[in-house]
């Protein structure tokens, strides 16, 4: 018979049990700004299409001057069901039709105009694509949405106040005659040189406040509630300040209100949010699957390939982003065979290495834990919005996974409870060796924020245990899925940008001549510039946003000035290089000297100073094939 003091705890202890697994625990509270329901559903599509077709795929531009004759628009085999079966299997889960360009032709009958679909060939001037491609979607299951060009080369009153009301026209035309759309899109180019009704000048205008934004709001909002409209500043979603399809690994989907505008001149910061925004503004990843935006034939040969495809994936979904991919339709009318056999393999690439989650409805070991219903187990139940919370006040917590035997481990997802708010500000992950300690997987980017969803790719381990360190954030820790893959064999090898397309800053290398400074920057990965002594200073020539910097080693035989451990400085002073953002090694350089990339949380300098702490050879010039900073 038990005592009654053993009775007592044991009772105790089923009380506490029973209040850590009561539905009465409450969630934490939101940590604003927070998203709408709209931003929520449109997040979850994280992968959709851009459609750009017009008058510039028949007279070979990429921003026409509205001077083309629309008699030149004929394509001869056009099928929106093709683009929708190419995009459903390509796995896009809507698509933004170009329905006006800069160039003003209207894919659409609009009736305000004669540089409209109705006065070319196409189907003798009764077509309208805009028609052909909802109705596409509607059958085979595809969201659909709208870009409308608010700059119009081709009108005379462009930059007067009686163009508001031929471009409102356009709008409510789109939004009132073709069903529901999911997004309506205003690009940030916006005035300029065209042709306006024969005057072939330049027109400025404001970019803040000619359009009167605030009443375009108010018409969506009335007429299609449910879109999210896109800007450079938003207010549903943002660009992501390239056109290269990634976002960066640090980006908060929050801005600061009313401070980003369409043309904002410090576009470069829109890659990683605000961290102190206001206003919930997420990241969408505009990019082509070629080169240019409209159809080239001579960019045939030039599609980015499924890997290059998955690259992006990686940086944009799984940075937080949405990856919105461009197909140019050629001119039969058709999204070109290769560019839809390699986005479908894209698709199948990306499946099939997360396709198994190694932590599926398996429970981890955590730190902290609210009780109630949000606890560990919710990480791993594939519910979406079912999520593990730490207490009021735990802004920092473990989460540990334990294999009964070891697992090989390269890929991992993370979601937070964005309805809650975006929280994590870093983390860590960590695998256990054969003797039981643990240590950080290796991969090419800073582990800071998560958002919606983070993918990170990491070098093969084969371990018993992981686990996340949640190190900091903005409030409770609200984690409502995680997984854990292995991507098979080979995927250890990320895709690295050919010397001869490296992208950077403009910059020059103090007291080093042009002749040297080019041996590093002239994007020819056979030239090499050496330095003697243990220190790089990079000139930016003004303050900027940077967050990574790039360097391809001496690719001679042998390869020499190879640097083995480093430490990373940034300053806005000449003088005072002293900040360091990041200190470490450029792991098996030796052995592999491919491209260095060191990525941290985004920093305002001018100055960068890279200091090498240790040689592979001790005493040799540390080389550079090329540098580059972004």
């Amino acid at each position: 018979m038990k005592s009654f003091a053993s009775m007592t705890f044991s009772l105790a202890v089923a009380l506490a049990v029973a209040s850590c697994s009561s539905p009465d625990v409450k969630a934490p509270e939101p940590v604003l700004p927070i998203p709408e329901q709209k931003q929520v559903e449109w997040q979850k599509m994280e992968t959709y299409a851009f459609i750009h077709f017009g008058l510039n795929t028949f007279n070979d531009r990429e921003w026409g001057y509205g001077d083309s004759d629309p008699a030149t628009f004929n394509p001869a085999r056009l099928d929106c069901e093709q683009w929708a079966k190419t995009l459903v299997n390509s796995g896009m889960k809507g698509v933004i039709l170009t329905a006006k360009h800069h160039d003003g032709f209207c894919l659409w009958p609009f009736k305000g105009t004669d540089y409209s679909i109705a006065n070319s060939p196409y189907k003798g001037g009764k077509g309208d694509i805009v028609r052909e491609l909802s109705d596409a979607c509607r059958k085979y299951g595809l969201k659909f949405a709208v870009y409308l060009s608010p700059w119009d080369r081709h009108q005379a009153n462009y930059g007067t106040p009686e163009y508001l009301d031929y471009f409102y026209a356009q709008l409510r035309d789109l939004l009132t005659n073709y069903g529901e759309v999911f997004e309506v899109w205003f690009d940030g180019a916006n005035g300029g040189d065209g042709w306006y009704g024969g005057a072939k000048e330049a027109r400025t205008i404001d970019r803040r406040n000619y359009y009167n934004y605030p009443r375009i709001y108010e018409m969506l909002d009335s007429i299609q509630p449910q879109a999210v409209v896109f800007s450079d500043g938003g207010p549903g979603c943002r660009w992501v300040g390239n056109e290269r399809g990634f976002a960066g690994a640090t980006n908060w989907s929050l801005l600061r209100k009313g401070e980003v505008y369409p043309g904002y001149n410090r576009h470069l910061e829109l890659q990683y949010g605000h961290a102190d925004g206001n206003q919930w503004v997420p990241a969408e990843c505009d990019v082509s699957i070629r080169p240019g935006w409209f159809y080239h034939p001579e960019e045939d040969g030039r599609v980015k390939t499924p890997e290059q495809l998955v690259d992006l994936y990686y940086r944009s979904v799984g940075h937080n982003g949405t990856l919105l991919l461009n197909f140019p339709v050629d001119r039969n009318g058709l999204i070109h065979p290769v560019d839809s056999a390699n986005a479908v393999k894209f698709h199948q690439l990306v499946q099939e290495e997360l396709k198994t989650n190694l932590v599926a409805g398996v429970v981890p070991e955590v730190s902290n834990e609210r009780g109630g219903k949000f606890t560990a187990s919710a990480m791993t139940d594939t519910g979406y919005d079912t999520y593990w919370a730490t207490e009021d006040g735990v802004h920092a917590a473990d989460v540990e996974f334990s294999f009964r035997r070891p697992q090989r481990m390269n890929r991992m997802l993370l979601q937070e409870y964005i309805p809650l708010g975006q929280r994590v500000k870093s983390f860590v992950v960590e695998y256990k060796d054969k003797g039981g300690e643990w240590l950080p997987v290796r991969l090419n980017e800073e582990t800071t924020t998560v958002g919606y969803k983070r993918l990170l790719r990491f070098e093969t381990v084969v371990s018993d245990g992981i686990r996340i360190r949640f190190t900091d954030s903005r409030g409770p820790l609200c984690i409502n899925n995680i997984g854990v893959y292995d991507a098979g064999e080979g995927v250890d090898v990320v895709y690295a940008v050919p010397a001869e397309q490296i992208q950077s800053m403009p910059f020059s290398l103090p007291g080093k001549s042009e002749e040297a400074m080019a041996a590093a920057s002239d994007r020819n990965g056979q030239t090499t510039l050496f330095i003697d002594g243990d220190s790089l200073v990079i000139d930016l020539g003004k303050e900027r946003t940077v967050s990574s910097f790039h360097f391809l080693p001496d690719q001679g035989e042998p390869n020499k000035g190879l640097i083995a451990n480093y430490e990373l400085s940034v300053g806005t002073d000449a003088g005072h290089i002293n900040r360091v953002v990041k200190a470490g090694e450029f792991s098996n350089i030796k052995n592999n000297p491919v491209m260095q990339s060191v990525y941290f949380t985004p920093v305002t300098a001018r100055y960068i100073l890279l200091k090498a702490t240790r040689m592979i050879v001790p005493g040799e010039a540390m080389g550079f094939a090329e540098i580059a900073v972004q």
